[in-house]
């Protein structure tokens, strides 16, 4: 996503108003710039002085208010966004926009937008379920609008049912997805590994490594954001899950093995980034251990995924990861050749900023065409988008 991107945010009158608050910080802890337009109903729920505190902006709501300079107000601002997200969204504002009405600040300001406009309805359920309302959604998917449904659960009013705004972290990666320009990968299929597995000893303990799954989820949310339809299979970490990324979660290497196995076909893209172990226990004890049985364990070889995949990968391009302690190149290269790999990404643990856990990798990405390129310290988002830029680019080959 280019910096300096704005983002108008519509906010209507519903007791869903006060978790803008919270969407507008997420927005603008990634350096987009936020104005909020509200209704008249919304000023009963949230005060323009929150929103403009927050926002750093001028709030928006009155049509006829003197300008600050000589423009047509809500001309300006439809021309200023890269983005209008309306949040929470009546059935009012719905209906007004589905019949073409613009009487206030905020639907004049879409109707004279061409910026893609996300929805994120927030109502009681049978208000949320009316065929009328339901309708007019339809109608402005058909306009390619886009929507945020809804979540269910218990609402304000006491119902239980769908309705409730969704939460901010899906309306955010829906926004993030709209400012992102690339869509190179939209009607490709992306198959990422991430995390590590870890194979039971016992009922109690298990073998585990240190990796953290972050490289594996920055690049799901990438090629999502991107277009991709995703699958992510992942080992057990502490991350939230990337929304609108299926996600399959994995205990040891053979339920990675199995997961992958029925996953990438037709993938265009399968990017290995999990740690997968490479022994387990032969048995897994039912029970716990005592101490002095835990000193003979025997290990025998886990499946090698990344090898598996390279003889099977047919037209995909596979993407493999190799962590090293000393001779990258050297230890990469063999890896890549071994294995077939089309792109091997390789970081020395050693490295200020490559080491497990961290939001930043230092890496040397080795392509089948002999050329290898070494890359400063980054974050993981920002390699996600180079390893991509690679695999789509091996694929017009």
């Amino acid at each position: 996503m280019s910096p300096n991107k704005t983002v108008l945010i519509g906010v209507c009158g519903g007791i869903a108003a006060y978790k803008v608050c919270e969407l507008i910080g997420r927005l603008r802890g990634v350096g987009v710039n936020t104005i909020c337009i509200m209704t008249d109903s919304a000023k009963e729920f949230i005060t323009p002085l929150t929103l403009g505190t927050l926002t750093q902006n001028n709030v928006y709501s009155d049509m006829f208010a003197p300008p600050a300079q000589y423009e047509v107000e809500h001309i300006s601002l439809a021309k200023q966004a890269d983005a209008i997200v309306i949040a929470p969204a009546t059935a009012n504002i719905i209906g007004k926009l589905a019949s073409g009405i613009a009487d206030d600040m905020l639907t004049t300001t879409v109707m004279a937008s061409r910026a893609p406009t996300l929805i994120a309805p927030a109502m009681n359920t049978v208000m949320y379920q009316n065929p009328i309302v339901q309708r007019n959604i339809n109608l402005l998917k058909d306009l390619d609008y886009q929507f945020v449904p809804p979540k269910s659960g218990r609402l304000a009013c006491g119902d239980i049912g769908e309705g409730a705004l969704a939460e901010v972290d899906v309306i955010f990666s829906e926004i993030i997805k709209i400012l992102t320009e690339k869509k190179d990968l939209a009607g490709r299929k992306v198959v990422v590994t991430a995390g590590p597995t870890r194979e039971a000893i016992d009922t109690v303990r298990f073998i585990t490594n240190h990796s953290s799954g972050k490289m594996g989820y920055s690049v799901a949310r990438a090629a999502y954001n991107r277009g991709a339809d995703v699958v992510l299979i992942s080992g057990r970490t502490a991350l939230e899950p990337v929304c609108g990324v299926h996600t399959v979660y994995v205990d040891s290497a053979l339920d990675m093995q199995k997961a992958v196995t029925e996953n990438v076909p037709g993938a265009d893209i399968i990017v290995k980034s999990a740690a997968v172990g490479d022994v387990r226990p032969a048995t897994a004890f039912e029970g716990k251990l005592k101490k002095d049985k835990l000193q003979n364990i025997e290990l025998i070889k886990n499946p090698d995924i990344l090898a598996e995949l390279g003889k099977n990968k047919g037209n995909s391009v596979l993407v493999g990861f190799a962590m090293e302690t000393g001779d990258i190149a050297e230890n990469a290269l063999l890896k890549m050749k071994q294995k077939n790999v089309d792109i091997m990404v390789a970081n020395d643990l050693n490295t200020e900023g490559a080491g497990f856990g961290g939001d930043t990798n230092v890496v040397s990405i080795f392509e089948k065409d002999g050329s290898a390129t070494k890359y400063d310290i980054m974050s993981k988002d920002v390699l996600a988008d180079i390893i991509l830029d690679k695999a789509a680019e091996m694929m017009k080959n």
